[in-house]
């Protein structure tokens, strides 16, 4: 199953979760600016049904993984475990640590920028070693290899649905910043990560 695992690409699957954990910590859930995806996702279904976020978060990516270990194999997740793991390893190190940037709230472009430079680097680290920090990146991957379309597009319309969806109850200026960030991550992971997920 877990056949071709290599040292060099759990190093860097391990540095890409940290550098992931690093922006969302500092950045993000500071910053007040929305998630597209999955995240998106578990917050609309918790304003407008009332589900918690940690169970339609864990059913969502659990499918999502699944589909990942159906379509690319068990390296994959033997790599998503390293970068799932080390995401919460270095999110849970980061937390013993007040923020580097407490005012970045006041400042969303800002945030938008930076927070989408630290999603888009360490995501794209991971996809690029083969495995997925999140659902999210489960997804695109194995979308990304079953339609044959760039990762970076396939991230960009599953964020902007949700978007789209979360104008029912998130201010516009607000999903504007989203927005920013979610194209610009997006694209980032696109430019790392392989044209198409092997």
């Amino acid at each position: 199953m877990f056949s071709r695992i290599k040292t060099k690409n759990v190093a860097f699957s391990l540095l890409g979760s940290a550098i992931l954990a690093f922006g969302l910590y500092n950045i993000h859930s500071f910053s007040g600016v929305t998630e597209g995806g999955l995240l998106g996702l578990t917050l609309l279904l918790h304003h407008w049904a009332g589900l918690s976020p940690a169970v339609s978060g864990l059913v969502l990516n659990l499918c999502c993984y699944f589909l990942g270990w159906r379509v690319i194999g068990g390296d994959f997740v033997a790599y998503s475990l390293v970068s799932g793991g080390g995401f919460s390893l270095f999110y849970a190190i980061f937390e013993c640590f007040p923020p580097l940037f407490p005012g970045i709230a006041e400042l969303p472009l800002l945030a938008s920028i930076l927070g989408a430079a630290f999603v888009g680097v360490g995501a794209g680290l991971c996809v690029r070693m083969g495995g997925a920090p999140g659902g999210d990146d489960a997804l695109a991957m194995s979308l990304s290899k079953l339609t044959g379309a760039s990762i970076q597009w396939i991230y960009l319309a599953s964020d902007l649905v949700v978007l789209l969806l979360s104008l029912s109850y998130i201010p516009v200026k607000k999903i504007v910043y989203s927005l920013l960030t979610v194209v610009l991550s997006g694209q980032i992971v696109g430019l790392i990560a392989p044209k198409k997920a092997e």
